[in-house]
């Protein structure tokens, strides 16, 4: 049963007086959360993070498996809710599941075994000259309370449970999610697994919070709350700007670690593009409408120097479109945001329709599938073609040579991925383009598709400005945990007061870096 209320720890927040707001989802009714329950949530994170911090290993790994274990026991009503929420298919929501699932028990290992937290040791060297060396260890620690916003396009992997989410708990720090308003009974229905899992392997209260919002404004006073140490968000570069310049407007600035789409150039290459025109285009109409085309690594731009067999690729890329039926979209914003957006593009000047979806679109919450092309020329001059387009729409960018195929990729700016389409007879001759695609992505992709982001140990999801807030760090992968910790350094520390990760014998057996060289030995 739903009950629409504010998760704040072991305690429901709901209707505090006749006057409290209401937002209605599916017919159910959800209580946005007041400044005090904002001000409960962080009081209790505060409070769970100095006990949460120091708990075994052992253990938190123990609180994301049983999170797992909890969100796998909702069963079906889990993939009816999200599939409700969402208008995404069931079999993707199951997928979605596994992802979530996944993820969790990624980092539990990863803390389990515990050389994520990159132990330094410099053991004291009393007798150099013509200075003794103090004895200097180092390792990553938990920062404090985090904030999550949910992404609108990933109800469970990038949501209420999702990497952000898992990352920040694997970490050792306290989340408050800000529940995504397209998503709330399916973040109830998660946020409630999170507190059964807290509750059955004795988290401290307020380790895990969530509130519902109806307006920007209560996010926004979640960033700028002193105790909350760091932010992640998945969404709009708006969005994601706006919580960046509230971090930063704060008497102690924290990190905003935002992921804010990407238009994901492909470029193809000349022998490429000779010798497999047709199965090329039926790769990339299909990665660009996967999802109806709400993937942040959607194939946007399509770049290749122009000449016959490109004429011939975008007819053919054109009349793959053609055929693609306009799906629903996440939710009424998405939709209009994506209209809106192709609109735009359609208005510019100098660009070509080369295919659009021969379906006429059933509902306003369809998404038409349509690819547009352009000249280098025109694509440089035109800041309005380089935004993102949410949704199943890419724009083929034709340029006259290799000189001008570089000017057009180091004008796309920031980028999450870059793709390149080749044979290995035409690396040589455009090793600049690879390298050019390289400096502006977190993620160089040979001879594939961008949309579908493994979730492993060498995974980048992140990219340089705007595509993401620090290209230093990812949002998928176990490196994500790296975003919510910070290194500190112990001078002459006694022995009795060091952490596990840092005493001579090693007691964890973890990998660490004494006297600059990998060891799981003693000291």
């Amino acid at each position: 049963m739903i009950h629409g209320k504010n998760r704040i720890g072991y305690e429901l927040v709901g209707a505090e007086s006749a006057a409290h707001n209401t937002v209605s989802s599916g017919g159910v009714t959800f209580y946005p959360a007041h400044s005090d329950a904002l001000e409960l949530a962080v009081k209790k994170a505060s409070k769970a993070f100095n006990i949460y911090k120091n708990i075994d290993n052992q253990q938190k790994a123990a609180f994301l498996e049983a999170i797992a274990d909890e969100i796998l026991a909702l069963g079906d009503e889990l993939i009816k809710a999200a599939v409700e929420e969402s208008s995404l298919p069931e079999g993707r929501i199951t997928g979605e599941r596994g992802r979530t699932v996944g993820q969790l028990k990624l980092f539990a290992t990863l803390v389990k075994e515990g050389s994520w937290v990159d132990a330094v040791i410099d053991p004291a060297m009393p007798d150099r000259t013509p200075l003794p060396r103090a004895d200097l260890r180092k390792m990553s620690v938990p920062v404090g309370p985090v904030a999550v916003f949910t992404a609108s396009n990933f109800p469970l992997a990038f949501s209420t449970a999702g990497g952000d989410t898992a990352s920040a708990l694997a970490a050792g720090n306290p989340v408050i999610v800000k529940a995504h308003e397209a998503h709330l009974k399916t973040n109830e229905l998660v946020g409630e697994a999170i507190n059964k899992a807290a509750e059955k392997t004795g988290m401290p209260d307020g380790v895990f919070s969530y509130l519902i919002a109806d307006s920007y404004e209560l996010g926004t006073a979640l960033v700028k709350h002193p105790a909350i140490k760091s932010v992640a968000f998945t969404g709009s570069q708006k969005g994601g700007m706006a919580l960046y310049k509230a971090a930063n407007e704060r008497a102690e600035p924290i990190p905003v670690f935002a992921e804010m789409g990407s238009i994901n150039p492909v470029v193809i290459l000349p022998e490429k593009l000779a010798n497999e025109k047709e199965s090329l285009a039926k790769t990339l109409a299909a990665s660009v409408t996967l999802g109806v085309g709400q993937f942040c690594t959607n194939p946007g731009l399509i770049l290749a120097v122009e000449d016959d067999n490109l004429n011939e690729f975008c007819t053919k890329l054109g009349a793959e479109i053609e055929q693609i039926v306009p799906g629903t979209m996440l939710y009424s914003n998405v939709a209009k945001g994506y209209t809106a957006g192709r609109e735009h593009a359609l208005a510019q000047q100098g660009i070509t329709v080369e295919g659009v979806s021969k379906e006429a679109a059933s509902s306003e919450l369809s998404g038409t599938p349509t690819v547009i092309s352009v000249s280098g020329a025109d694509f440089i001059a035109n800041p309005e073609l380089h935004h993102e387009v949410f949704g199943p729409f890419s724009l083929v960018v034709k340029c006259k040579d290799k000189a001008e195929l570089n000017s057009v990729l180091a004008s796309t700016k920031g980028q999450l991925t870059a793709t390149i389409m080749c044979t290995e007879s035409d690396l040589p001759e455009f090793k600049d383009t690879v390298e050019k695609a390289g400096s502006i992505a977190g993620r160089l992709i040979f001879n594939g598709v961008p949309t579908g982001v493994e979730v492993c140990h060498a995974m980048q999801h992140g990219g340089a400005f705007p595509a993401s807030t620090d290209a230093r760090f990812t949002s998928v992968g176990t490196d994500a945990i790296k975003r919510f910790v910070r290194p500190l350094c112990l001078q002459d520390c006694p022995q009795e007061f060091l952490p596990a990760e840092l005493k001579d014998e090693n007691p964890l057996g973890i990998w660490r870096k004494v006297n600059g060289g990998l060891t799981k030995d003693q000291i």
